[in-house]
């Protein structure tokens, strides 16, 4: 027996050797099946056998001491339990006997009922007629005073309580029992003439909301602060939010549930079963009025699902539960609110009906009252004008905006550039692309189109709930269905008529409709059926055949439009479009806010309407997604397309063409300050002509700015007025250089390449030259002076002899500069940053963007075209002083220099000549910059020490003071040339002083000469130094075998 059999056992601490006895016994006599014969065998076959029995015996007495013990302990409990057991028999013997005396009992008592039974059957029949009774009475009571609550809770705004206990009361009143009470007629009555009230009320909320009128309008409560909004249920959309609807408003779809009996305030909540009963206890977890006000006080910047305080009243129904769960703005939840009680009272087609024929006034009203505010509002901010044009929606680039700051100022020699602006523009600076008029009428309509933006927001709830009810319930009341609007709109016609013809389609329409009419009395365009009453043109609208005029492929609204003249030419004021004072001020009022309107405005009305258009096309259902493909935009862009720009590029090319035509287009100006100044605002004489192109190509990209779809067209429009005005400047500079020899040098490549390879030619922006040595650039000079000189003798009328031909040169070369930077500038920055892409059809879901992120091709190349005119210009100028300085040299080799006399002053050839470059300097120093002066000017000392070094070959003698004067010839051109402040006055003096270190190596004896020769052998190639043996010098012995003796020297 195992130890754990006998643990806990009440043994005694004195007999402990009990326990110790017992932790001696083998385990296997406790098993559960004990086997005796081991046992056996093991003593039968023990040695001592008398030993293992005595063993047995003593576990076995062991055993018996531990049993006496435990009876000892447990004989009180054993005793205890015997009466227990004994009480318990005798309790159940007495309850058998009690239970057969109750059977008898039973017996007797259903002797005596069955005798009753019909009697009872009547007694509780009574009683339910009797409880019946009790219940309509009370039914009755309650109704009576319906009415009552019912106008409690229309005066409280508890509407959607008001048509629960409407609808419920109407439901009682038909039922069995209650239809023949004479005493509910005029309940019966008053509940009907309640419907109708019922409905105008609702109906009048749903027209304020419609409209964001409404005391819950997402506008209404973003104008009040936040703990002032009256109600638990907050909204976070602002009124600027434009967040697609199509996602919030599907939310809105399954919500069909007509909800259960509701009291008004003070009166009992119902607790009833079936609808029975009015009476009840009060509803523990109904929301109270003032516990709702108090929750209201909550942030209306998130949206809570509390019970909103116009549902506080209402009895929990399924509606109310989905109210509490949605999660949308309060505005939205009360929209759903009114077309639910709408649904309820079966008034869905009614209420569409009477919506429809207020869309077109209300929306008239909405626009005139918003140009009324934006007036009132400029007129009381006039004073701040100039600080709010910085941060107006129009904003060009700063190429622009600079362009009409400059043109305010004045430049050094006083001549007025607003007066020249006023020439050039076809268009009045009010009218121009930053001017008041189009940024007031950019602002006028994004605002009108932001309030619009969200009324179509509401009409789209609005008029997708309408058609999820009226697919769902049928109107059984006979009321009138207006189909107003372009049937092709209406992708379900019978959705429509169940709506009262009402829907997202006809609300788009209307409200494209009066933005066009509105854009018309803003461009002066006539729109079909513009002045009829809105009723007629409602009618026609409802009566059009619904097989629509395509236009450029597309369907949809298509606006027929006429166009009213406007282009009224002032005089002395340029070409353009005038407001015509005779047109009578009708329709909007838009001529407070915008008093210059016409066609020109059609820049500033396209970037308001494709965001308006982009708005509203987020904010359509995805199956109303083609409603937003044509219409106002369309209408927009055929305007633009057929009138705006093709009178545009008319005005604009005349003006071209005037400002390039004009006598004093080209004609330098006069009264030029005498230091060149690279700003046009302080002095920069840019020709008139191409600073008008300029300003006109600035003003034509700048509408880009307005309108970046037609960003292609304006360049274009641009392009065609840089080539006519590249065309007439190479005629200019033709009329000046043709036929003379320095043209017909440049036209040669071999000259072209030369002067290329010219390291002044660096100085010209933007040319090709290529890095040479200083070695190679002598050989290039010496070249270019060779080939110069080979065309001796040079003739005068071959040359340039007007000052003022070569100063329009100079001038036409900076002007061309100056436009072809402009060019680029401008280019530049109407194509960065880049922005958003259009697509073909202008209707995109983003912004605009234009893919270029360079210069145009057209305008860069015509920008070379231009440097490279002016480039010819300068070359020309540089030709023309190399020749001019060849003319002159060309004398030295008519006269013979043996003088018999020192002369103090060189010869007249030098005073000329020096006297023309310093008189050419001074002219063409304002027209010119420093680094072209030079480059000019530059040419000359390599021509004239090269000249020199050659005449002495043609001279046959020549004495000491001839060798002076030539020297003094040379000093005189080099104190001309270091005189021009751009020149490089080391390069002249260097090439010089070689012309008077060769003039006197002939007063060197020939032993001398032949030292110097070894010394500097390359000073002066073989044949220059021959030369010096060919001239006759008096006193200079020149030997028989000189030639030889020089080639020897030179040529090793």
């Amino acid at each position: 027996m195992s130890r754990g059999i006998f643990e806990g056992l009440p043994i005694p601490a004195d007999k402990s050797y009990l326990k110790e006895g017992l932790s001696r016994i083998d385990e296997g006599w406790a098993a559960a099946r004990f086997d005796s014969l081991p046992h056996v065998v093991h003593i039968l076959t023990s040695k001592d056998r008398e030993g293992e029995i005595q063993f047995l015996k003593e576990q076995s007495d062991l055993i018996e001491d531990v049993v006496d013990e435990v009876v000892h302990a447990y004989h009180h409990g054993f005793n205890k339990a015997i009466q227990n057991y004994s009480q318990i028999l005798r309790l159940f013997s007495e309850s058998a006997e009690s239970i057969t005396g109750l059977k008898g009992e039973m017996a007797e008592a259903k002797k005596m009922l069955g005798r009753k039974n019909k009697h009872l059957g009547q007694l509780w029949y009574r009683s339910l007629t009797l409880r019946h009774v009790l219940s309509l009475l009370d039914q009755v009571e309650d109704v009576a005073k319906v009415p009552a609550r019912i106008e409690n809770l229309m005066a409280e705004k508890q509407l959607y309580a008001a048509v629960q206990l409407h609808v419920q009361s109407i439901l009682m009143l038909e039922r069995e029992g209650l239809q023949a009470v004479g005493a509910l007629q005029d309940v019966r009555s008053d509940l009907t003439k309640l419907r109708g009230v019922l409905f105008y009320k609702i109906l009048e909320e749903l027209h304020g909301h419609l409209y964001n009128n409404g005391e819950y309008s997402s506008v209404t409560i973003s104008m009040v602060d936040s703990e002032e909004v009256p109600t638990s249920l907050a909204t976070g959309r602002l009124v600027n939010s434009m967040q697609p609807l199509s996602r919030r408003t599907r939310s809105i779809k399954g919500d069909n549930h007509i909800g259960g009996l509701v009291t008004a305030d003070g009166f009992p909540k119902t607790s009833s079963v079936g609808g029975f009963s009015f009476d009840g206890p009060d509803d523990d977890g109904s929301l109270d009025m003032h516990e709702s006000d108090g929750r209201s006080r909550k942030d209306s910047k998130s949206i809570s699902r509390e019970i909103p305080v116009f549902l506080s009243c209402a009895t929990p129904d399924e509606f109310l539960e989905s109210m509490i769960k949605a999660d949308a703005p309060l505005n939205v939840k009360y929209l759903r609110t009114l077309v639910q009680c709408l649904s309820m009272l079966g008034k869905v087609a009614a209420a569409g009906a009477v919506i429809c024929q207020r869309v077109r006034p209300t929306i008239h009203d909405v626009i005139t009252s918003k140009i009324k505010a934006y007036s009132e509002e400029a007129s009381k901010s006039s004073i701040d004008k100039a600080a709010k044009r910085t941060t107006s929606d129009v904003s060009l680039s700063d190429v622009s905006i600079r362009r009409y700051e400059l043109l305010k100022q004045k430049t050094k020699n006083g001549a007025s550039l607003m007066a020249a602006q006023l020439v050039v523009s076809p268009i009045l600076p009010a009218m121009a692309p930053t001017g008041d008029a189009q940024r007031a009428a950019s602002q006028l309509l994004g605002s009108i189109f932001e309030c619009l933006v969200d009324i179509l927001e509401n009409h789209i709830i609005v008029g997708e709930l309408l058609e999820q009810k009226s697919s769902s319930e049928v109107d059984n009341v006979n009321t009138p269905h207006i189909a107003n609007g372009d049937a092709s709109w209406n992708l379900d016609s019978e959705s429509s008529q169940a709506t009262g013809g009402f829907s997202v389609a006809f609300s788009l329409s209307v409200v494209q409709s009066e933005c066009q009419q509105l854009l018309c009395e803003i461009l002066r365009a006539t729109p079909e059926a513009a002045t009829a009453d809105a009723a007629v043109q409602t009618a026609r609208l409802a009566n059009k055949d619904p097989v629509k005029e395509k236009r450029d492929g597309s369907e949809g609204l298509s606006f027929a439009f006429r166009i009213t003249d406007a282009a009224i030419s002032v005089p002395n004021e340029g070409q353009g479009w005038r407001r015509n004072s005779s047109v009578p001020q009708e329709g909007y009022g838009t001529a407070s806010v915008i008093p210059d309107q016409g066609i020109v405005l059609a820049a500033s009305v396209y970037r308001p309407v494709f965001e308006f258009m982009n708005k509203i096309g987020l904010m359509l259902p995805q199956k109303y997604a083609q409603l937003g493909n044509d219409g106002l935009l369309a209408f927009v862009n055929n305007f633009l397309k057929e009138h705006f720009l093709p009178a545009i590029f008319v005005d604009y090319r005349k003006c071209v063409q005037q400002a390039i035509s004009s006598p004093a287009a080209f004609r330098p100006r006069v009264h030029a300050t005498s230091v060149y100044s690279s700003s046009v605002e302080l002095g920069r004489p840019v020709l008139q002509g191409l600073l008008a192109v300029d300003i006109i190509a600035k003003e034509v990209l700048g509408w880009v700015q307005l309108m970046p779809n037609y960003a292609t067209e304006l360049v274009e429009y641009v392009q065609t007025f840089l080539e006519r005005t590249h065309e007439r400047c190479r005629a200019s500079y033709m009329e000046a250089v043709l036929e003379k020899q320095s043209y017909i040098l440049l036209s040669r490549n071999d000259v072209e390449s030369l002067m290329r390879l010219e390291p002044s030619n660096i100085s010209l922006q933007n040319s090709s030259s290529q890095l040479v040595t200083d070695a190679e650039a002598v050989e290039v000079e010496i070249e270019i002076s060779d080939l110069l000189l080979d065309m001796c003798p040079i003739k005068q009328e071959n040359l340039i002899h007007d000052d003022q031909k070569l100063i329009l040169l100079a001038s036409l070369s900076d002007s061309l500069e100056y436009l072809a930077d402009s060019v680029e500038g401008v280019g530049e920055s109407f194509v960065s940053p880049p922005t958003t892409s259009e697509s073909n059809n202008h209707i995109w879901y983003g912004r605009h963007n234009r893919s270029t992120n360079a210069i145009p091709k057209g305008l860069a190349s015509l920008a070379n075209e231009y440097r490279r005119l002016a480039i010819d210009c300068v070359r020309v100028l540089r030709l023309e002083m190399q020749l001019e300085t060849i003319y002159h040299m060309q004398e030295m080799t008519k006269r013979e220099y043996v003088e018999d006399q020192d002369a103090e002053d060189p010869d007249d050839f030098i005073i000329s000549l020096t006297t023309q470059i310093a008189r050419r300097d001074e002219e063409m120093a304002p027209y010119i910059t420093e680094s072209k002066r030079n480059y000019v000017f530059g040419g000359i000392s390599s021509v004239a020490a090269n000249a020199s070094i050659k005449a002495l070959a043609q001279m046959k003698s020549i004495n000491l003071l001839g060798v002076q004067q030539i020297c003094r010839n040379s000093i005189a051109l080099e104190q001309a040339l270091a005189a021009i402040p751009s020149i490089d006055s080391e390069a002249v003096q260097q090439r010089l002083d070689r012309v008077r270190t060769f003039y006197e190596l002939l007063n060197l004896p020939f032993e001398s000469l032949l030292g110097f020769i070894a010394e500097h052998e390359y000073l002066f190639s073989a044949k220059e130094y021959l030369s010096l043996l060919k001239v006759n010098v008096p006193g200079r012995d020149i030997p028989l075998d000189a030639e030889r003796r020089i080639s020897q020297i030179l040529g090793h």
